[in-house]
């Protein structure tokens, strides 16, 4: 290790970074030949996603030589999107043109699943693309385990969100996903915001991993990382303060919904049929998430 890379004397898993606890400068000296690829899924985020990506390119290529690439999948956005992001220096991808043959239909995860597909580097770290006062930082963060622990495979993100109504993970996982997690998953439990979409990996696992389409992608990629590499693989980090939209709870429910129909799919006790949301005097609300296979698979039947 460098100056700078301090020892985490922490034995618990996952295993928890405190916020400031890697240098961009440090990890570059220590990334050698491994390449980094920052990915954003973008749907109609054309107020904020050209200022995320200028913000990584300059402090983490430009003056930093961290990050190897950027790349934006614009998912059917019918704004400037896909225009800003990249006049600020991105990649960008159309979502409707990639792997076509499993569908040209959007949705959260199908995005980062094609942007895994559309990356190059050894490591891939994701951000949302509407975060306001985007900090740098958030991507230092979640790099810092994987190039200075060869044994983590996959990184988690957390942050604290002044918007939110002072629970540590927000509505959906605290009256939700936790208590499931606790049931199915109680190792897991211990993340301390599952559903964040702040988390980066190594390709060697993520090519293995299927994908949700919907909003349970987040979660579902924590459970099937565990399950493929072991919690004591993944490392979680403090990234912060986040500012972001308070949804409200029209718009929290189908998240619930899927989230739940996700936990509980992978806990082997999914109900039959398709999940249904009723709510008094509006029409039922039918979530079918759909998943794409894992990268790994699709190479070996073409032969790759």
């Amino acid at each position: 290790m460098t100056d700078g890379i301090r020892a985490l004397e922490d034995d618990r898993f996952p295993r928890s970074y405190p916020q400031g606890w890697f240098r961009a400068a440090d990890l570059t000296s220590l990334k050698g030949a491994t390449t980094v690829s920052v990915c954003l899924p973008a749907r109609n985020e054309q107020d904020t996603v050209g200022k995320v990506v200028a913000s990584i390119r300059h402090h983490l290529i430009e003056v930093t030589p961290l990050v190897d690439e950027i790349v934006v999948v614009d998912d059917h956005s019918s704004d400037l999107t896909a225009q800003r992001a990249g006049a600020a220096g991105a990649r960008v991808v159309d979502a409707s043109e990639v792997l076509t043959d499993y569908g040209t239909g959007h949705g959260k995860g199908e995005a980062l699943w094609k942007s895994l597909h559309e990356s190059t580097g050894d490591v891939v770290a994701w951000v949302d693309s509407d975060i306001v006062d985007f900090d740098p930082a958030f991507v230092v963060g979640l790099l810092g385990p994987l190039l200075t622990d060869p044994t983590i495979d996959f990184v988690k993100g957390h942050y604290h969100r002044p918007e939110s109504d002072g629970v540590g993970g927000g509505r959906v996982t605290e009256l939700l996903a936790r208590p499931l997690l606790s049931q199915f998953f109680p190792d897991l439990a211990e993340v301390a915001q599952p559903l964040s979409g702040e988390y980066a990996g190594r390709r060697t696992l993520l090519e293995r991993l299927p994908f949700m389409t919907g909003y349970g992608v987040d979660v579902a990629l924590l459970i099937d990382a565990a399950r493929t590499v072991g919690i004591e693989h993944i490392a979680q980090v403090d990234l912060g303060v986040r500012h972001h939209r308070n949804r409200t709870l029209d718009e929290l429910g189908p998240m619930a919904l899927t989230v739940s129909q996700v936990i509980l799919d992978r806990a082997g006790v999914r109900p039959p049929g398709p999940a249904i949301l009723r709510r008094p005097g509006t029409s039922p609300l039918v979530v079918s998430p759909n998943e794409r296979p894992p990268l790994a698979t699709l190479a070996a039947r073409s032969g790759a």
